[in-house]
């Protein structure tokens, strides 16, 4: 398992920032459709698959985690949507195949390889700068989690 290091544009997306434990976590994915709904009734339509945008966290306590849908150009934000960008650079990818319960694997895969090869996640302010998930699989069309892909993206010092 082999991430490829691809160079990425700017991404805007809006989402909502959640804090919660992994106990938690049926409340960070009910923001998917929470946010869906949300542009939808702006009259946008996402220009890709959910993507789940990590801050800061540790798999066994909190993790800062923002949910959301890249869209094309400016969408209003509210209170409680916000909008954002994923930042242009390198990224380290790699499509984690499975149940997203099994996705440790992929994140310790992810880790080794850096270790081996020396390059380094980027960091702001001792947070990711940045660190997601893209749900490539829609469950309402492949209802199998065994055949499900999850592309997970770690941005790259420069």
């Amino acid at each position: 398992m082999e991430p490829t290091i691809e160079d990425r544009a700017e991404q805007a997306y809006v989402g909502i920032t959640e804090v919660a434990t992994l106990a938690e976590w049926g409340r960070v994915n009910a923001l998917v459709p929470e946010v869906l709904e949300w542009l939808t009734g702006h009259g946008a339509t996402p220009v890709g698959p959910p993507i789940y945008r990590y801050y800061a966290g540790e798999p066994g306590g909190e993790i800062e985690v923002e949910v959301g849908w890249p869209v094309s150009g400016d969408v209003p934000a509210s209170e409680r949507v916000t909008a954002g960008t994923l930042p242009a650079g390198r990224y380290a990818v790699l499509v984690h195949h499975g149940h997203p319960d099994s996705i440790g694997q992929s994140f310790a895969a992810l880790e080794a390889w850096s270790q081996r090869t020396g390059e380094n996640w980027a960091f702001a302010d001792g947070r990711w700068s940045c660190r997601y998930e893209s749900y490539r699989t829609d469950p309402a069309v492949e209802p199998d989690p065994a055949r499900w892909e999850t592309e997970i993206c770690y941005k790259l010092a420069e």
